[in-house]
């Protein structure tokens, strides 16, 4: 076991790690963070998307020791003052049924419209790629975050 200090969510949390690790595992199981999702274990899918250091990552594929005195933001991050809006045009255009997906993409849209905040479509559909709803179409999606790019 070693001890990590990470910045989650603007807060410093310290925990003990074991080498093998993941992040995701760390962040659900011993810090309490439930947003990131287990959909594949693979880092296929985005579920389990955080921004690491102001960049989008699947927490799955990262060792949790690998993080020590960096920065974690996930969902609960970016909503702690309330929805965003990213968030608040996603709930708007109705972009989720199972809700599974919502997280990963939220977060990849956020730093999307960190980096470009009027996106074009294909923009868009390049940020998202790498998230996978069994869903929707992704037409509600692409539409939200077109919408929160106007604001």
């Amino acid at each position: 076991m070693r001890k990590i200090t990470i910045k989650l969510n603007d807060e410093l949390r310290s925990v003990y790690v074991e080498p093998e690790e993941t992040l995701l595992d760390v962040l659900r199981e011993k810090l309490g963070v439930k947003s990131p999702k287990c959909g594949c274990d693979r880092g296929d899918c985005g579920a389990c998307a955080v921004l690491l250091n102001g960049r989008s990552v699947r927490s799955c594929l990262i060792l949790a020791i690998e993080t020590d005195g960096q920065e974690i933001v996930t969902v609960e991050g970016i909503s702690k003052d309330g929805l965003s809006k990213v968030q608040n045009t996603m709930l708007e255009k109705n972009a989720f049924q199972c809700g599974f997906c919502a997280p990963g993409m939220i977060i990849s849209t956020t730093e999307l419209l960190g980096k470009n905040p009027h996106p074009n479509v294909e923009e868009i559909k390049e940020a998202l790629s790498g998230n996978l709803c069994r869903c929707t179409g992704y037409s509600p999606i692409i539409e939200s975050v077109q919408e929160a790019s106007k604001e």
